[in-house]
C-alpha cells in the first residue's frame, strides 16, 4: 500500500505518529471527519506464520463484545491488508492515553486521585468483562489506556500483542499490569493525596492477592478517601481538552506547497480481512454452515456500494445471494442431527490431539535477564534539546515479558513498562527521551531497574548521567 499521500481507505493520516509494540499509530480522520486513528503493524511481527488470522481472530472477538454491550474498549472500524501491510483502522481516537496526560506539559491541567480512581475502576470493569468471556487484554500499560474527550477510560490493542507474538490469554498477568498502573497512579495523580494514595496502594495488593474484582470493590468502597465529587470526570475532561487542542494546533506554516503537493497515488486493491456478518453471508451449497466472504475496496470501486453499506452498518437482515449461486433450502432436522454429532466427534479428537501435544511438547525455560546497561550522550547537550537515553538487557535468548520502569532525578514517580522480547534474541534495547528547556547547567540522572523477571532477594538495575549547559 501507497501511503505517501496519506490516504488509508478513506482515512486520511492528520500528521502525528508513535510508536506502540504492534507497530506504528498515526492520527487521522474519518471520511465523515471525526477524529480516529490508523495502526501499521510491524512488517515483522505480522509475517509471522499465523499471525494475520490471530489479529483478525482477536478483532473480531473485540466486535462481538461491543456488539453484546461492553463499551469499555476502543471500537475497530476495520482491519485491512494492502501488499505486504497490515493496518488496524478505529472507530475512535487511540490518544491521548494516560502515559500522554503523565507527561506533566508545561501549563496542562494534572488529573488529581478521583481520576485516577475513576481510570482504575472502568479498566477494572472491563477487564472482569474480558476476562469473564475466556480473553485477556496481555499488554496492560498506561500507554493502551485511552482517555475519551468525555473522561471515560478506554482499552486500546485489547488482544493484539498476544496474537502476533502466538501466545494464550493470561488474565493473571493482566490483574499484575492493573496493580501495577494503580502504584504508578498512586505516586502521580494521588500524590498530593496521601490517603487515596494509601487507597490506590492497598488495591493494587489486593488484586495481587484475592484478584480483580476484590480490588474493584475495595475501591468503590473506599470511595470517602477520595476527593469530593468522585466519580466526576470534570478534572478528566479538562486535561483531555487542553491535550486535544493541543496536538490539533495548526502548524506555523504549510510544511509542503500547495503546488508541489504529491499527486494522487494509487495505493492498489485494499482487501477487508474482517469477516462479513451472518446477515450478509451466503449460504453454501449442500450444508447449513456459511462460507465468509471477504469484501474488496480500493481505487476504481465505489465509495458507498451496496455490499460496503450492509457490511458496515449489519441493516440488512436477509441473506445475501452471490452471483451463480441460489438460495438452498433448510436440510432436514434428520441431517442436521447427523452433522452435529459427527462435528461433536471430529472436535473431540482435536481437543484430545492438541492435549497429547502439548503434554509431549516439554517445558521451555523461562525467560531470565542477568543485567542491564544504561547508556548516555558522552557530549554536553545543548540548550531546549531532546536527550536520548539507551538501556540494553542481556537475556538468555527464550521468549517472554520483562517489566522494568525508567526513574529520572528531576522526578519522584519513576515510569513503568512492559516490552515482549521474542526467542532467539539475547539482548533486548529499552529507551527514554529526556527534555530539558531553559538556560543554565544541569546534571540528570537516569536509572533502569528490571521489575520482572527477576530472582528472589536480587537487584538488577544500572544508571548512568548526562551533562545540560545553556548560557
Amino acid at each position: 500500500m501507497n501511503t505517501h499521500r496519506g490516504d488509508i481507505a478513506g482515512f486520511r493520516l492528520a500528521g502525528r505518529t508513535w510508536i506502540s509494540e504492534l507497530g506504528t499509530w498515526s492520527s487521522a480522520v474519518s471520511a465523515e471527519g471525526r477524529p480516529v486513528s490508523a495502526l501499521r503493524f510491524d512488517s515483522r511481527l505480522i509475517a509471522r506464520p499465523g499471525a494475520r488470522d490471530r489479529v483478525v481472530g482477536a478483532v473480531v472477538a473485540d466486535r462481538r463484545l461491543i456488539q453484546g454491550g461492553l463499551a469499555g474498549l476502543v471500537p475497530v472500524a476495520d482491519l485491512i491488508g494492502a501488499q505486504d501491510e497490515v493496518w488496524l483502522l478505529t472507530a475512535d481516537p487511540v490518544s491521548p492515553t494516560v502515559t500522554d496526560l503523565l507527561a506533566e506539559a508545561p501549563g496542562a491541567p494534572r488529573p488529581d486521585a478521583g481520576s485516577a480512581a475513576t481510570v482504575l475502576a472502568e479498566t477494572a470493569q472491563t477487564l472482569l468483562a474480558v476476562h469473564s468471556a475466556g480473553l485477556a487484554h496481555g499488554a496492560l500499560h498506561p500507554g493502551a489506556v485511552v482517555i475519551a474527550p468525555g473522561g471515560t477510560a478506554l482499552l486500546a490493542e485489547r488482544g493484539l500483542v498476544d496474537a502476533l507474538h502466538g501466545r494464550p490469554p493470561a488474565p493473571e498477568r493482566d490483574v499484575a499490569s492493573w496493580a501495577s498502573l494503580a502504584r504508578g497512579l498512586a505516586a502521580t495523580w494521588a500524590a498530593s493525596s496521601p490517603r487515596a494514595a494509601d487507597l490506590f496502594e492497598r488495591t493494587a495488593a489486593i488484586a495481587s492477592t484475592r484478584g480483580l474484582a476484590a480490588a474493584r470493590d475495595a475501591l468503590l468502597t473506599g470511595r470517602d478517601l477520595l476527593p469530593p465529587g468522585f466519580p466526576s470526570r470534570d478534572r478528566l475532561v479538562e486535561t483531555v481538552h487542553w491535550w486535544t487542542t493541543r496536538e490539533t494546533s495548526p502548524p506555523a506554516g504549510p510544511s509542503v506547497p500547495a503546488q508541489a503537493a504529491p499527486a494522487r497515488v494509487d495505493e492498489g486493491e485494499i482487501v477487508t480481512l474482517l469477516h462479513v456478518p451472518e446477515a450478509t453471508r451466503a449460504p453454501e451449497t449442500g450444508g447449513g454452515r456459511t462460507e465468509d466472504v471477504v469484501m474488496r475496496f480500493g481505487p476504481g470501486v465505489p465509495t458507498e456500494t451496496t455490499a460496503e453499506r450492509i457490511w458496515r452498518a449489519g441493516r440488512d437482515q436477509q441473506p445475501t445471494v452471490l452471483p451463480g449461486e441460489r438460495l438452498r433450502t433448510v436440510r432436514p432436522p434428520a441431517v442436521r442431527r447427523r452433522r452435529t454429532v459427527l462435528s461433536s466427534v471430529i472436535l473431540a479428537l482435536m481437543v484430545v490431539a492438541g492435549l497429547i501435544a502439548w503434554l509431549l511438547r516439554g517445558a521451555a525455560a523461562p525467560l531470565a535477564v542477568s543485567e542491564v546497561e544504561v547508556i548516555t550522550p558522552k557530549k554536553v547537550q545543548g540548550c531546549d534539546t531532546t536527550v536520548k537515553i539507551r538501556g540494553v538487557l542481556t537475556t538468555n535468548g527464550e521468549a517472554g515479558e520483562i517489566h522494568y520502569q525508567w526513574k529520572r532525578s528531576d522526578r519522584r514517580a519513576p515510569i513503568e513498562q512492559t516490552d515482549t522480547v521474542a526467542a532467539g534474541e539475547t539482548s533486548h534495547e529499552v529507551s527514554l527521551e529526556w527534555t530539558v528547556k531553559g538556560e543554565g547547567t544541569f546534571k540528570g540522572t537516569a536509572t533502569l531497574r528490571l521489575l520482572s523477571p527477576v530472582p528472589e532477594g536480587a537487584k538488577i538495575e544500572d544508571r548512568a548521567s548526562f551533562t545540560y549547559k545553556c548560557s
